[in-house]
């Protein structure tokens, strides 16, 4: 079923190899739960729809052919950046994520899956940021975080028109009317939001696409307490 909506609604005929990464992708990330609480979501056809296809969904969003290099904030399981890893291996893929735990997941995982080209960060986000503006062709963040705030942590990685791409709920209205400081000061545009349903009727998910237009000011991100406190 999952092969054939990918196929479906995706254009893209899986591999046996690929098909074989996410059962063992599924079988891992399952196993490794009873030691490390890493998802909530552990019935098979779940995971494979709201974790795998959901991630995919950002194939109906922007020609990933023509992306190179992707930071995936705060990956947790490795959502979205590994499956499609999977699914395109050209892509250099860099994930921060905060806590060591997930780090170790991630690394283990990689090796048995055999991919290569993708770095683990074990820092917080405004940390990396700093040091690695205007980097990436695209980043990603998915259930983070408020708008205004991974937009201060992630658009000051974003090359000049490489875009930022918010995997949220249907319910994202609120957060575009409160984004429009923050997207002003760091340089950023929506240029368009995305409605996608997964099949099955395992719900609404939205993108939200954010253009880079100018260079963002080197003293964003702010550190993380002044982000909380005040956001843009």
């Amino acid at each position: 079923m999952f092969k054939e909506d990918i196929k479906r609604n995706f254009k893209i005929e899986l591999t046996q190899k690929q098909c074989d990464q996410f059962d063992l992708y599924y079988e891992f990330l399952i196993e490794y739960n009873k030691i490390t609480n890493l998802t909530r979501i552990t019935e098979k056809e779940e995971v494979y729809y709201k974790h795998f296809y959901d991630s995919l969904t950002l194939i109906q969003t922007i020609d990933l052919a023509h992306v190179n290099s992707i930071c995936d904030m705060g990956a947790g399981a490795g959502f979205p950046s590994i499956p499609l890893k999977i699914l395109f291996p050209h892509l250099d893929v860099t994930i921060i994520d905060s806590l060591g735990k997930r780090i170790t997941f991630l690394k283990q995982l990689l090796n048995k899956l055999e991919i290569e080209d993708v770095k683990l960060i074990y820092d917080r986000i405004e940390n990396y940021a700093q040091l690695n503006s205007e980097k990436f062709d695209l980043v990603t963040a998915r259930a983070l975080g408020k708008l205004p705030l991974i937009l201060e942590l992630g658009l000051p990685m974003n090359r000049i028109n490489g875009y930022f791409i918010a995997y949220k709920s249907s319910l994202y209205k609120d957060e575009v009317e409160s984004s429009h400081h923050a997207l002003e000061v760091l340089g950023g545009q929506i240029e368009r939001i995305v409605d996608i349903k997964l099949p099955l009727l395992y719900g609404d998910r939205t993108h939200i696409v954010i253009k880079k237009y100018k260079k963002t000011q080197k003293n964003y991100p702010r550190p993380f307490a002044i982000i909380k406190k005040k956001s843009l």
